[in-house]
């Protein structure tokens, strides 16, 4: 696996950490751009296990936040030059290739963190959800905001959520779109490491040579064990969230986003 360099995320490989570094402003949102690149990197990521590599980090250069889920401006854009069918079918396409990119990252037989700070909302939670472990800045702030634009998450969300939490965590944050902070998703079992504002590249990278020390198999084995992708309710999520696309509030949600006059229109 070769180091890699683009528009919207670069990654490094050295002593067998792979290094998935976003950097896309203002707050690395997830649209073709974007989607492209991570294909790329899921590509690569194949031969990964083959290169001795044992771990996985991604992680944000913007200081903003981690990723505040998908580019609503583009698909608002884009939904409006086209006739509902071929939106519909847009939408489609394009959850249909996410959910590959986040499936690849979930089932990796390396070990994966996430290592996050400030904003981690909607489509960037759920990429930090396809990890096997989330480090988290105390400044990071967790959330669902989908349901203030008529829709449920679409990357992959709800299935792993439901997978690694308790149901009252769970419909908190699908139901009432609050955001929760690093402490509290310590306390729900969300977060694995809580550090210090800053800190939180170089504790993930600690985690990640501690890894180092033990036979990738077996890790691997464990994971495959403890972890698997819930890929019956991950088609099911696709349909709901296209079903609901196709509703008046959607465009309505989406239009008060894209002409928000505010600094961060994606805040709870």
């Amino acid at each position: 696996m070769r180091n890699f360099s683009g528009k919207t995320l670069s990654w490094t490989v050295a002593d067998g950490t792979i290094e998935l570094i976003l950097d896309r402003p203002p707050c690395n949102e997830i649209g073709s751009a974007t989607l492209a690149e991570l294909e790329q990197f899921v590509d690569a990521l194949v031969s990964a296990s083959e290169d001795h590599a044992h771990a996985l980090i991604v992680s944000s250069a913007r200081t903003e936040g981690f990723c505040a889920g998908a580019d609503l401006r583009e698909l608002f854009e884009r939904s409006q030059a086209m006739a509902a069918r071929e939106r519909l079918a847009g939408v489609r396409e394009f959850l249909e290739r996410i959910h590959r990119v986040m499936n690849a990252i979930d089932a990796a037989p390396l070990t994966t963190i996430a290592a996050v700070h400030g904003v981690i909302f909607g489509g960037g939670f759920e990429l930090a959800l396809t990890c096997d472990l989330i480090v988290a800045d105390k400044m990071a702030r967790f959330a669902f905001p989908e349901l203030r634009l008529g829709l449920i998450p679409g990357f992959g969300g709800i299935p792993r959520l439901k997978r690694d939490l308790g149901n009252a965590i769970v419909r908190d944050l699908l139901l009432t779109g609050r955001s929760i902070n690093a402490t509290k998703a310590q306390s729900v079992g969300l977060v694995s490491q809580l550090t210090a504002e800053g800190d939180v590249l170089r504790v993930a990278r600690a985690t990640a040579a501690q890894l180092n020390k033990f036979d990738s198999k077996t890790a691997a084995a464990a994971k495959r064990f403890i972890k698997p992708v819930p890929h019956d309710e991950l088609r099911r999520e696709i349909e709901i969230f296209c079903d609901l696309f196709t509703r008046p509030a959607v465009e309505a949600g989406l239009r008060k986003f894209v002409e928000s006059t505010d600094a961060l229109p994606y805040l709870p």
